[in-house]
């Protein structure tokens, strides 16, 4: 018996030692500067819906051909956006029940109200019975995207394209942001 423990210790040595061994011989630490995390974050950025009230001046009740709505991205500060962001993927949706077409321009402005990125396009006049909607994408990547990280604030700007139609409906909007980053 006392040959068989004198056996056991070395036959469990070796045995640890080929499997420490056989587990590091092929790992090669140069590597991990190759992985690249690259998750996506869709954001919503700015919900709401007008109606023909909304175009009317508070004080004086006087119609007003442009309306406006301005949002800050606080998140757009935050250090992992800073230094990881690497495309963007803007997507704008508005659900049009007025016999009415409408101007859209949507700028993001950097802290001191500065426009860093602008896009304008018109929304298609709908119904109230069948309401048109219209959607635009706006792709932001590589050398462009320091417009974005710039940016702290979203402004909407809705211009009334007047036609003989009675101006009476409902507008809505959406939008929302795909945010890629590379860590």
């Amino acid at each position: 018996m006392s040959f068989v423990k004198l056996l056991q210790t070395p036959i469990l040595l070796l045995l640890f030692s080929v499997v420490m061994l056989s587990c590091v011989k092929d790992i090669d630490l140069d590597q991990t500067e190759e992985i690249a995390l690259t998750p996506d974050l869709q954001v919503s950025l700015l919900v709401f819906d007008v109606t023909s009230a909304d175009f009317e001046d508070k004080d004086t009740g006087e119609f007003t051909a442009v309306i406006r709505d301005t949002v800050r991205l606080e998140f757009l500060d935050d250090s992992y956006i800073q230094d990881d962001l690497s495309t963007v993927e803007f997507s704008f949706r508005y659900t049009n029940f007025f016999p009415q077409q409408f101007r859209n321009k949507i700028s993001f402005l950097s802290e001191n109200n500065r426009v860093q990125h602008s896009l304008q396009f018109d929304i298609a006049q709908g119904d109230k019975n069948n309401p048109v909607v219209t959607d635009w994408v706006e792709f932001i990547e590589n050398e462009r995207i320091d417009v974005i990280k710039n940016s702290i604030k979203m402004v909407v700007e809705i211009e009334v394209l007047p036609n003989q139609n009675i101006f009476e409906g409902e507008l809505k909007f959406e939008s929302k942001g795909l945010f890629s980053f590379e860590f």
